[in-house]
C-alpha cells in the first residue's frame, strides 16, 4: 500500500502513540487558549464593573443633596456650607475653563515638541530629550502646584498686575495644567509619529515637499487617531487634577464669569472641604464627585465621536 522500508521500520504502536501525543497537545493548547480568552474577558468586564460601582456609589451617597437641594444645586452661584447653600456652578465653570485653557496652550506646544523630536532633532539628542519629556510626566502634581504658587503666580502679579491682581486665578491654574499635560500629549504624539514608515517620508521629500508639508500631508493624516488619543488623555488629566489646581486657583466659592479672576474647580472644592464635611455638605461633595465623573465621561465621549466622524470622512 505504498509503505517504504523506512515506513515499515516504524511500528503501528509508535504511530498511534505519536497521534495520541499530538491530540493531547492540541487539547492542552485549546484549554490554555480558552483560559487566556476567559481571563482577558474577565479583566475587561472587571474594569467596567468597577466604574459602574463607583458611579452607583457616588450617586447613592449624593442622592440626599440631589433630592433636598433640587434644581438650586445645579444652578446655584455660591457654595456656602455655613448656611447649607450648595450651588455647583462656580466649581463646574472653573473646571471647564481651566481645562480649556490647558488644552489651548498645551496642544500646539506638545505637537511642536513632537515634530521637532521626530523630524528635526539631531539623532544624538532624540533619546535624551525624549527621556526628559517622559520624566516630566512623573513629577508629582503637588510640586507643580508649589512651583505655580511660588514662581508663576508672583511673576504674573508683578508683570501683569491689571490682569492678575492676586497672581492666582483660573488662567494661572490653566497654565499649570498645561505644563502638567504637555509631557503626556508630547510622548504619545511622538510615539505614534515614529510609527510612520520612512518610505512615506522619503517619497514626499523626493517629490520636493518641505518638512512642514511632509508633516502636514503625510505624517499627521497617518497618525491622527493616536494624536487625538493623546489630547484626550491630557484632557482627562486636566479635568480631574486636584492639588496643583488647589494651590493656584484662588478657591473663590462664588460664581463670576471671568477667565483671569479667582475661582474654584470641582476637584479643588472636594479636596478643601471633604475632610471636615458631614451631613448635607458631605452628600453635596459626593454628588459633586459624581458630576465630575459624568462631565469627564461626556467630554471624552464627545472626543471619541469626533474622532470617529473624522475617520469616516477620511474614508
Amino acid at each position: 500500500m505504498g509503505y517504504t522500508m523506512k515506513d515499515a521500520s516504524v511500528s503501528p504502536s509508535h504511530l498511534l502513540g505519536a497521534e495520541k501525543g499530538e491530540l493531547q497537545m492540541l487539547r492542552r493548547n485549546g484549554r490554555l487558549d480558552r483560559l487566556f480568552s476567559g481571563s482577558t474577558f474577565f479583566f475587561a468586564v472587571t474594569v467596567l464593573v468597577l466604574l459602574g460601582a463607583i458611579m452607583v456609589t457616588l450617586f447613592i451617597s449624593g442622592w440626599p443633596a440631589f433630592s433636598e437641594l433640587g434644581a438650586s444645586f445645579f444652578t446655584g452661584t455660591r457654595w456656602a456650607a455655613n448656611v447649607n447653600d450648595f450651588g455647583i456652578l462656580p466649581a463646574v465653570y472653573g473646571t471647564l475653563v481651566t481645562s480649556f485653557i490647558a488644552i489651548l496652550v498645551a496642544v500646539p506646544i506638545s505637537f511642536g515638541i513632537a515634530i521637532f523630536l521626530t523630524e528635526l532633532c539631531p539623532v544624538f539628542l532624540r533619546r535624551p530629550l525624549g527621556t526628559m519629556v517622559e520624566l516630566l510626566a512623573g513629577v508629582p502634581s503637588i510640586i507643580y502646584g508649589m512651583w505655580g504658587m511660588e514662581v508663576l503666580a508672583p511673576f504674573l502679579q508683578r508683570h501683569l498686575p491689571d490682569v492678575f491682581p492676586a497672581g492666582t486665578g483660573l488662567t494661572t491654574a490653566g497654565l499649570i495644567l498645561a505644563v502638567m499635560i504637555i509631557p503626556f500629549i508630547t510622548a504619545i504624539t511622538r510615539d505614534v509619529m515614529v510609527t510612520v514608515p520612512p518610505m512615506l517620508r522619503e517619497s514626499a521629500y523626493g517629490l520636493g515637499c518641505t518638512t512642514w508639508e511632509v508633516v502636514r500631508n503625510v505624517v499627521f493624516p497617518s497618525v491622527r487617531a493616536g494624536m487625538v488619543g493623546g489630547v484626550i488623555l491630557g484632557l482627562g488629566r486636566a479635568l480631574g487634577e486636584t492639588m496643583a489646581v488647589t494651590f493656584v486657583i484662588g478657591n473663590n466659592l462664588f460664581y463670576k464669569a471671568t477667565v483671569t479672576g479667582q475661582g474654584t474647580s470641582i476637584a479643588a472644592l472636594i479636596a478643601n472641604q471633604f475632610p471636615e464635611a458631614d451631613g448635607l455638605q458631605r452628600s453635596a461633595l459626593l454628588a459633586l464627585g459624581f458630576l465630575l465623573f459624568v462631565i469627564t465621561f461626556i467630554v471624552l465621549a464627545i472626543a471619541r465621536l469626533m474622532l470617529r466622524r473624522m475617520d469616516r470622512s477620511k474614508a
